[in-house]
This record gives structure tokens, sequence and C-alpha cells, in this order.
């Protein structure tokens, strides 16, 4: 299968790439279901296109916003700028949208966004009629019902579906809730996650007397869906009939989509699925459940906090032999992005390769060079702690520039 992943902005792109995704989904300044992720600017399409492009990976850029006219005025314009730049797909939901895109793209495919909802082979077979190569299925199918639909659409049609993320309470993530408690609407990629708030019970004769919906004094998270997690079952929707997996995160950062490729990247190579769970595990997450794929998804109705086993703490920047042993110990630089100390234990995050233990040794401040003092000596130092700053330490394996590091908390 296909691994598709997010791309919120030039990090991201370059970490999914990087890590082992076939193709990235994206957005400009409009239209995009995620407008509070960094985004590209329509003028740097081209170039994000082509780095995507010479690491072998395809670009889907999302047009899924509910169009109004003025977002239909301004549709072809936009349309025209991104077929320009060699995008391979949009993804729409609006037939609006879909037809401007045939008229002023038609040299770019059309994939039908899970916001149409698409759940039976009757609506996706209308959809390939009208020219759509592949349609992300509704999020609300299980296994059984992917299959079917599977052996009952056209052959030359794409299934794509969701393996890994977020879970919105929504059917297939078209919600009110945002638009009407705070004015920011999800349809148009405002989302202000009302779902994920404390919510509680008060009764009509008792004003400002509130109960809590669960045994909590705090009210209840009852509208909080569980993250969406596959990772253990990418052979049942392999033979479902699954063209491309994908995952969820234009809100996350690099070492996100980074830590999440990876593991998927492993598994769809072969690896052990339970060894990719660890990386998952690493990550900030709710606690992971199934979806609608073997049934009703469950919800965490005690709490919306986080969980996570391991900071990002550093990035590689450099990595070469040390002139200080005997050819058995290599000199790394890094970038700090949390605080990591000597005698640390880092686990290595690198393409394609299995997580590595590194343990921090002779770590050393490297500071900025300066018009008074160009060439700085390196300080010795016990503890990482600058943000960005650059640090050196003597590991007893070779790492790649670009490798995260990763410290455990828990």
């Amino acid at each position: 299968m296909e691994l598709l992943a997010p791309a919120g902005g030039r990090a991201q792109l370059e970490a999914a790439v990087r890590f082992g995704a076939d193709a990235v989904y994206l957005a400009c300044d409009r239209f995009g279901m995620r407008q509070r992720a960094e985004n590209f600017a329509l003028a740097d399409i081209p170039d994000a296109v082509r780095f995507a492009h010479e690491a072998g990976a395809a670009v889907h850029v999302t047009l899924n916003t509910l169009m109004d006219a003025d977002d239909i005025a301004a549709l072809p314009e936009y349309l025209e700028a991104l077929a320009d730049a060699d995008v391979d797909a949009f993804i729409v939901s609006d037939l609006g949208a879909f037809s401007l895109a045939q008229r002023h793209a038609p040299g770019v495919a059309l994939h039908v966004s899970t916001q149409a909802s698409v759940c039976n082979a009757e609506a996706a077979r209308r959809w390939h009629e009208m020219g759509a190569a592949r349609v992300v299925l509704a999020r609300e199918m299980s296994i059984e019902q992917i299959a079917r639909l599977r052996a009952d659409a056209p052959r030359g049609l794409q299934l794509e579906a969701f393996a890994h993320g977020a879970m919105c309470v929504a059917v297939s993530g078209r919600c009110l809730l945002s638009a009407a408690m705070t004015g920011r609407s999800g349809n148009k990629g405002h989302c202000s996650q009302s779902c994920r708030w404390s919510y509680a019970l008060v009764e009509e004769q008792r004003p400002g007397e509130y109960f809590p919906i669960e045994e909590d004094a705090r009210g209840t998270y009852v509208l909080n869906a569980q993250d969406l997690c596959m990772i253990g079952h990418l052979d049942d929707l392999t033979a479902a009939g699954v063209d491309s997996i994908k995952l969820e995160g234009r809100n996350k950062k690099a070492f996100y989509v980074a830590t999440v490729a990876h593991a998927y990247r492993s598994a769809l190579d072969g690896g052990d699925p339970a060894a990719a769970m660890e990386d998952l595990l690493a990550i900030s997450h709710r606690p992971y459940g199934t979806g609608f794929y073997y049934g009703q998804p469950n919800q965490t109705p005690e709490r919306d906090g986080y969980v996570k086993e391991c900071l990002h703490a550093a990035t590689v920047a450099a990595c070469a032999p040390s002139p200080l042993g005997d050819g058995s110990l290599w000199a790394v630089d890094a970038l700090c992005h949390n605080r990591f100390g000597e005698g640390d234990v880092l686990e290595a995050l690198s393409p394609r390769r299995a997580v590595e233990k590194v343990r921090v040794l002779g770590l050393l401040w490297l500071p900025d060079p300066t018009e008074d003092d160009p060439a700085p000596a390196a300080v010795p130092a016990n503890v990482a702690n600058r943000s960005l700053g650059r640090y050196r330490f003597l590991s007893p394996a070779p790492l790649r520039p670009g490798d995260l590091l990763r410290l455990r908390i828990a």
C-alpha cells in the first residue's frame, strides 16, 4: 500500500519524505481543512513539489473545505497555479470544485475527500464515472464494508483509508460544534476542537449547579475520541483492497510526522509491528484504538490529556570520526530541541533503520561564531539546554545528518 503522510509545512514535508512516505498531502493558505497548520504559500508550491518528486514522492493538495460562491470564484486561479507546479492530485469534496478542477487542471488526478462520506460501491462508481481516480473512504467503515465496496467498485478506482491519527466525532469530519460554539467553522478549516472540551450536566431548576456525566468532579470529556492506530492490522487493510493508507496530522510538528512515517514504513516493509508500535508510543498521542474498523470506536471520557514516552532531544547536524579515539568513536554535532545531558541514553531515529540507542559522552557546547570570535572554542557542558544550540558528543555508532534523537521520559 502507498504510505501517505501529512505535510503541514516545509519541515514536515521534508520529514515525511525522508522517513519513507510514498506521497504527502498538504494545503496552501486557502481551501485546506487545517488552517492552523503552517501550510504553504502558493508561490512555495513549485519548490515543494520539486523536492518531493526528486525523492520519488507524490504531492496531493487538499481543496476540501466547504465551498461558498467566493471560494468557487477564487478556485480557477489556484487550480491553474497548482497544475503549473506539477502537483499530482487534488483532494476535493465539493462537486463545483471537482468540476472546476477538470476544466482548469485536466492533467491533475482527482481524489474524493473523506468529507464526501463515500461508503458504498454505487457512490464510488459514480465518482469514478465523473473522473475520480481515487476515493478517500468514509472513516465510519469497517474492514468488511471496505472489502465489500472493493469487490463491487470499478477496479481502476483507488481506495484510500485513514490508518493513524486523531479521530473526529462527527460523520467524516463534517462537524457543526465548533462553528456553533465559537464561530470558527471546522468545515472551513478552523476547528476549535470543541469535542475535546470538558463537559458537565446542569439541571434547569438548579442553575449554576453542575453534575458530572461520569464520576469525576471536573466533568467529563464525553465526546473525546481515541486516536486511531492500525499499525498491527495493515494486513487486514491490504486484504480488504485498500491502495493507500493515510496518516493524519497536518497540525503536528516534523518530529511527529517523521516518527509515524518511520513506524508505518517499517511495518509496510515487513518489520515487526510490535517494534513499530514502540515508535508510536514515544510520540504525543491520545489513547489508541482502531476506530470503526472492528466495531464501534471508543472514547476516552475521563480526560483529554496526551500521552508520550519521549521528547525530541536533538537533530543530528553532522557526524565524523572522532580525532580523540582509535576510530571506534564518532563526533556527533546536534541541534538541541529539548534538554538532555551527559550520560543520557538517546534513541536515534533514522530512515529505514531500527532505532539505535546512543549514550551521550563528552558533551560540548559549540558557541555560534561572532564578529569578535569567528572560531569560538567548544565549551564542556553537563547539560544541553539552549534551544537550537549546537552541541557535540561522542557516539560509538555513526549517525546521519537529519537523524532524530529522542530522550525517553517514561
